[in-house]
């Protein structure tokens, strides 16, 4: 008999001997796979061992593995800076639209022309050889060598600069020229060059060399409002490029480095010794020897008599842009009645230019721009910089520039409406809103001031504290923005000074209210649009939408009375008109990078900003000096021989003695709140600590005087 506590043998059935195998499987072969990896990592090693650099030779490898990782890490960044400009490559950016449209100025004077349409494109092919080559001379002599950014090119361009210590030579390759005039302006910022080589890249990837070269030759600004090359043959020669000879095509090759420098029309001696340039740029090249140019330095082109006038290309592309907006689907080709005055346009760019010659050095300022509109909404005039050959960026339609104090008048105005007055006592002393502690440009306390007296003197705390303690942001962005102001401002208590950018069109926009009796929906930039057969497709004066009022008439009233004490007591005395009542009011942006003044009187509004294009800072320019300055030059101009009419609100268009009063009461307290400002303590003290203070010197002023006592008594005091 078996033993109850004998073990007995366990039969595993089939289904434990499969799992047994696969267990065993699945070990035998995960130790396999260590061995060979081992095996393979061994082989690996020993074989980079050869490799391996040691000595000198391992400092320089490091060097060069750190450099590559450096520059991957970099391209990165850039192509991540570049990748909103190839956006703009997913639509049709070859088209420039079917708009053909012809301009006419306020009394139908042809002023310009805008659209592709209006010259027939010549083929490449169909080009003389002589027009090819002596573009590539000048412009990029290896065109058909690099692929889109040419470094041997820009190397040279940077020696010879460096060498010259100024700028000589341009580095830039057509198609790097090209990709700025299709999809980037004429900023001059890092990020747009970033842009511009990434574009480059695109566009040869995406184009031939022929294709590139065609694109240049019909966009690129030539002078004389004149786009493509064909365009500038027919203005200055009256001939088509096909019958360019060579002494001619040298003459345009010339302008595409500066068109309104070397514009023929406007200068021909300066046309001409760079037309001598291009001829020895084409000897230098070996495209031509001196015996071919020879002819054409003996006998220099000869052009068309257009006059000397130049053509308001800064206006022109703005009124384009307004055309595309109004004008009836299939309805493209068209001429345009615009409201442009080519004697105040003349006036504002003389008057930009002759204070940038005269004091631009003094105040490291550099660009300039200007808008006029006439009471009626009219926009008479529009200044977008200094050279349109050399920028066709408009920096009074597309910079947004802080505006400084000139954003003031709206944050007034609500508190007008709010039922404040010219009157109304405000404290100008220290205040703090969540962290910021802005102060007055003096760096002093103002004391309690009046209203006019704080937008005459330009005090900051005045509007902060309106803002902060009576009217909030909100309904001063919407008064802003009701007053026609379209750039975007920022929700953000720093605004009540002015650090939301504008354009210099939005501030003109906004102070023809003041001048308009508190309407807004008026301004316009062109009257009528007619077809090539007469017909009206839109006429302003039916078809816009009628003026609205954004202002109310007593708040007019109060406003325009503290705007006019600006230029009689307070920041912008030398916009002063001979005679001539003046309101408006001055800006200025920190480090001084902007300034302004925007101004009006009873018949127009200009808006003036004066700064740098790469927004390095001015040297302590203030809008109260060179702004105000150019303002005031300009409308000496526009306002002789005219019926002058009154700012709204202030009766006569004269200076009286009724304001002369006004003037001097406002000075006065201006006086007075400045001597009570200097007398308080500095804001040091807690309000309470001040207010007890206070309190005290109340008691000793009113407390009886006592006699003085005895010497005796004196000294047993002591």
């Amino acid at each position: 008999m078996a033993s109850p506590l004998e073990r007995r043998p366990r039969r595993r059935g089939p289904i434990a001997a499969a799992l047994l195998a696969v267990d065993a499987w699945i070990d035998s072969s995960l130790y396999e796979i260590g061995f060979k990896t081992g095996q393979f990592w061994e082989s690996a090693t020993i074989f980079s061992r050869r490799f391996r650099v040691t000595g000198w030779r391992r400092g320089i490898i490091e060097v060069l593995s750190e450099g590559f990782t450096m520059g991957a890490g970099g391209f990165v960044v850039l192509l991540a800076l570049a990748m909103p400009a190839f956006q703009i490559t997913t639509g049709d950016w070859r088209s420039q639209g079917d708009f053909a449209v012809t301009f006419l100025d306020r009394y139908g004077n042809e002023i310009g022309q805008r659209g592709i349409i209006q010259r027939d494109s010549v083929p490449v092919d169909e080009m003389p050889d002589h027009v090819i080559k002596a573009v590539l001379a000048t412009e990029d002599r290896r065109f058909f060598e690099h692929y889109g950014i040419d470094v041997l090119g820009l190397s040279r361009a940077i020696f010879e600069n460096v060498r010259a210590n100024s700028v000589v030579q341009g580095g830039s390759s057509i198609t790097q020229q090209l990709a700025k005039n299709l999809f980037l302006s004429n900023e001059r910022t890092l990020q747009r060059k970033i842009k511009e080589a990434f574009l480059s890249l695109w566009l040869e990837a995406n184009l031939s060399k022929k294709e590139i070269l065609q694109l240049y030759l019909d966009r690129a600004y030539m002078g004389g409002g004149t786009f493509g090359i064909e365009a500038a043959a027919d203005f200055y020669f009256g001939k088509s490029v096909k019958d360019l000879n060579l002494a001619e095509a040298a003459m345009l090759a010339g302008l595409f480095k500066a068109p309104t420098k070397y514009a023929p029309h406007i200068n021909l001696p300066a046309a001409r010794a760079r037309a001598n340039v291009v001829l020895s740029n084409l000897v230098d090249s070996g495209f031509m020897t001196e015996g071919q140019v020879l002819q054409a330095r003996l006998h220099p082109a000869e052009i068309v008599d257009r006059g000397e006038q130049k053509s308001p290309d800064y206006f022109l592309d703005w009124a384009f842009d307004e055309v595309k907006k109004i004008a009836k689907p299939g309805q493209h080709s068209l001429v345009a009645h615009t409201t442009f005055d080519a004697n105040i346009q003349k006036a504002a760019e003389e008057s930009v230019e002759f204070h940038l010659r005269q004091f631009g050095k003094e105040y490291n300022v550099t660009e300039g721009a200007v808008v006029v509109i006439e009471t009626n909404g009219a926009v008479r005039a529009i200044v977008g910089g200094r050279d349109y050959g050399a920028s066709q960026f408009n920096r009074a339609t597309k910079a947004l520039r802080q505006t400084g104090s000139s954003f003031k008048p709206y944050v007034y105005a609500t508190a007008m409406e709010h039922g404040f007055t010219p009157d109304s006592v405000v404290s100008g002393g220290p205040i703090s809103w969540g962290g910021w502690s802005p102060h007055n440009y003096n760096g002093g306390s103002a004391g309690n001031v009046t209203l006019i007296t704080a937008i005459a003197k330009s005090i900051n705390t005045v509007p902060v504290r309106l803002a902060k303690d009576y009217l909030g942001i909100g309904p001063i962005k919407a008064m802003a923005e009701s007053f026609g102001v379209e750039s975007p401002l920022e929700s953000h208590k720093t605004m009540v000074l002015g650090t939301s950018g504008m354009t210099v069109m939005d501030q003109a926009t906004g102070y023809s209210v003041f001048a308009q009796d508190g309407f807004a929906g008026s301004r316009h930039g062109i009257t009528q649009l007619v077809t090539r057969t007469g017909d009206v497709v839109y006429d302003f004066a039916k078809d816009a939408p009628a003026p609205h009022r954004v202002l109310s008439e007593q708040a007019l009233k109060y406003m325009n009375t503290m705007l006019a004490a600006v230029p009689a007591i307070g920041t912008a005395r030398r916009a002063q008109l001979p005679n001539i009542v003046v309101a408006g009011k001055t800006g200025t942006t920190q480090s001084y990078r902007d300034a302004w003044f925007v101004g009006f009187t009873g018949n127009y509004t200009a808006a003036v900003w004066l700064g740098n294009d790469d927004f390095t800072p001015t040297r302590n320019m203030t809008g109260g000096t060179l702004p105000a300055m150019v303002w005031q030059r300009l409308m000496v101009y526009a306002h002789q021989n005219i019926d002058l009419k009154p700012i709204p609100g202030l009766d006569k268009p004269f200076v009286d003695e009724e304001i002369a009063a006004k003037a001097e009461e406002a000075e006065k307290n201006a006086e007075q709140a400045a001597a009570d400002a200097a007398a308080e303590r500095p804001p040091v003290l807690s309000s309470r600590t001040t207010q007890t203070l206070r309190e005290m010197t109340k008691v000793f002023q009113t407390a009886p005087v006592l006699s003085a006592p005895s010497a005796p008594e004196t000294l047993s005091a002591l």
